[in-house]
């Protein structure tokens, strides 16, 4: 169960299309019969729907998994421009559900996935969002600025020297500050690092890292609604959360429950870093599949 043995980037583009969402080409990955009970994944910062591969797999025999990468991110539209937010990024997966008529599914969501699943939970509250949510369930994210331990490289990439930064960057340095958020013992391949970055690079998509790394201070701005999201959801919420993320490890899941948030299903991997669905495909998955199982 799980798998580590991954498509290169050019199979997983050909096992989706492009959708035009608002302007927009989103690549979309829809996978599984149409019947079956639908899962949406919104995936993380600086990285793509091919994420989600190691347990696509064995998710997709029992769902019908539809996956995106959001704009800025993977084989979808890289406008080089500072008018990124959460909230637009949250209207795009809108327009999507409505576009792909999918009228009832869960969610599950990574890193910068977390803040646009927050946004759109605080949207399904008001009775605005579309579709019906059935759970969200998060992997390690930024849920609260204040446990946001962000790389140094990030916060240069925030920085007024931020296009600077970028434009300086290269694999080597990627690969050292990618690596160094996995867990000691489940760091990325070299396979992988080359084709996470290759993915990045997809559309000069590397230089647009200082646009797209303003969700930091969405973070702050609209702390108050997403926080308040997870803490008055009618919806079920599960974390499953690797420990040893110096981002967003457990001390995130420490501040989670500090502040009274809906969990109905934890699951904490004591050695896995803030990546889990890549590190540990065959934990993630047997803990997902318990969630779904009691949220019924």
């Amino acid at each position: 169960m799980g798998d580590k043995s991954q498509n290169s980037a050019e199979q997983w583009r050909t096992r989706g299309e492009f959708k035009t969402v608002l302007g927009h080409s989103i690549f979309v990955v829809d996978e599984g019969a149409a019947d079956l009970p639908t899962i949406l994944l919104l995936h993380g910062f600086p990285t793509s729907s091919w994420d989600w591969q190691p347990i696509w797999g064995e998710l997709a025999k029992q769902y019908r998994l539809v996956a995106l990468d959001m704009l800025g991110f993977g084989f979808s539209d890289k406008p080089n421009n500072r008018g990124y937010t959460i909230h637009g990024q949250a209207d795009i997966v809108d327009a999507l559900v409505e576009t792909m008529q999918l009228e009832r599914f869960h969610v599950l969501a990574h890193d910068y996935g977390d803040t646009v699943a927050q946004e759109l939970l605080a949207r399904q509250l008001e009775g605005s969002g579309n579709g019906i949510w059935l759970s969200c369930c998060f992997l390690n994210g930024g849920l609260f600025p204040e446990t946001h331990r962000a790389l140094l490289t990030q916060r240069l990439l925030l920085s007024p020297i931020g296009g600077l930064v970028n434009r300086l960057a290269g694999y080597k340095g990627f690969c050292r500050n990618f690596s160094s958020v996995f867990g000691d013992n489940t760091k990325p391949t070299e396979q992988e690092l080359q084709t996470f970055w290759q993915l990045i690079n997809i559309n000069e998509g590397k230089h647009i890292f200082h646009n797209l790394i303003t969700y930091m201070r969405d973070r702050i701005q609209h702390r108050e609604r997403w926080v308040s999201a997870l803490q008055q959801s009618t919806i079920s919420l599960g974390v499953i959360n690797g420990s040893a993320d110096p981002i967003s490890g457990g001390h995130m899941v420490e501040r989670y429950r500090q502040l009274n948030c809906r969990l109905d299903y934890l699951a904490r991997l004591p050695r896995i870093g803030h990546y889990p669905q890549v590190e540990a495909p065959a934990q993630v998955l047997s803990h997902y599949q318990e969630y779904l199982k009691l949220v019924g």
